[in-house]
């Protein structure tokens, strides 16, 4: 077994996960700990989090094991340029026992290494919000949307459960009877799946039920649509077509005609067995037919990966790749 260990974090807004790897490609310890993300949570919390992970990653390792280091998260230029946030990691690195050095990703940029080794090539994401970036030479290159739920992020899961509100909205405004999934969505709302007798008393209700929350938390109803779209119910099925289009366009945004590198989807909605992966693949192989299509799947190991590809000793990153992220291979 390599005596030097470097150190993943994949660090969001609920969670962070932290990975402990040898340049041999064996797992010595993993992590997990509460959302880390500084812009979310604040850097002292965040830092907090980062510990508790790396601590638990690094339990029986010793740290002087470790040479290197890689954090992915979203907002990563943003803790790069607050150096109140950045001493707070700083901290929490130090206080785990770790004297290497430690860079920071975009989340993106780790959700690509995921699901590839190739240096070039294009990662779309949709989860609560929506993002393409195009990555050159293992760097993000251009970005298109991920321009939060008030001006973007089109296709994403905000995206999804505010459009199924506005379809039951128009339902009410018609005097219609809602169908399969705007009674899913009003019951989730209002506590019932009833329409008063007068049809703008419940659209009210609804607007009031919407508007008395943060309104990014109008993706919790996407699971709706998801749901209601596996069973084939119209309008449900509608959405996901339109948001498959609306995603493959902002990839066309940054993506040349005719590119053949690989594209890599990841986040949750485009991760696993999902009707937005199904609607979203054969979009893309429309437009890139010979574009291979990846999941991005460990993001720690693919931190893990980052760190160790500029280690002198790494001289094939692609075979050791394959070993941190068989999946992807």
């Amino acid at each position: 077994m390599s005596d030097t260990v470097v150190v993943g974090l994949d660090i969001g807004g609920t969670s962070t996960r932290a990975a402990a790897v040898t340049l041999d490609g064996v797992r010595l310890g993993t992590g997990r700990a509460g959302g880390g993300n500084p812009t979310s949570h604040g850097a002292d919390r965040a830092a907090g989090e980062l510990l508790a992970a790396l601590r638990a990653a690094l339990a029986g390792v010793d740290p002087a094991r470790v040479r290197a280091g890689c954090i992915g998260l979203a907002g990563a230029g943003r803790l790069l340029a607050d150096p109140q946030g950045r001493a707070a990691f700083d901290r929490a690195w130090s206080d785990a026992g770790l004297r290497c050095p430690y860079a920071v990703h975009g989340d993106a940029l780790v959700a690509y290494a995921s699901g590839t080794a190739a240096p070039d090539g294009t990662v779309l994401i949709a989860g609560t919000g929506a993002i393409a970036a195009q990555v050159r030479d293992l760097r993000l290159d251009r970005v298109a949307d991920g321009h939060g739920w008030l001006l973007g992020d089109a296709g994403s899961g905000f995206w999804l459960g505010r459009e199924a509100v506005r379809r039951l909205l128009a339902d009410l405004d018609r005097a219609a009877t809602p169908g399969e999934l705007a009674r899913r969505v009003l019951a989730e709302l209002t506590g019932s799946p009833e329409v008063a007798e007068r049809f703008r008393t419940t659209a009210d209700a609804v607007v009031q039920a919407v508007t008395r929350r943060p309104p990014v938390e109008l993706a919790r109803l996407a699971p709706l649509v998801v749901t209601a779209a596996r069973e084939g119910e119209p309008v449900a099925t509608s959405l996901i077509t339109e948001a498959a289009a609306l995603l493959a366009e902002s990839v066309s945004r940054i993506r040349p005609a005719g590119a053949t590198d690989p594209v890599v989807l990841g986040g949750g909605l485009l991760t696993g067995d999902t009707p937005l992966a199904e609607a979203v693949r054969p979009e893309l192989a429309r437009r890139w037919p010979d574009a291979p299509l990846c999941t991005a799947g460990d993001g720690a190991a693919a931190a893990a990966w980052l760190a160790a590809r500029d280690l002198p000793e790494v001289t094939d990153p692609t075979a050791l790749h394959a070993l941190l992220l068989p999946a992807a291979a």
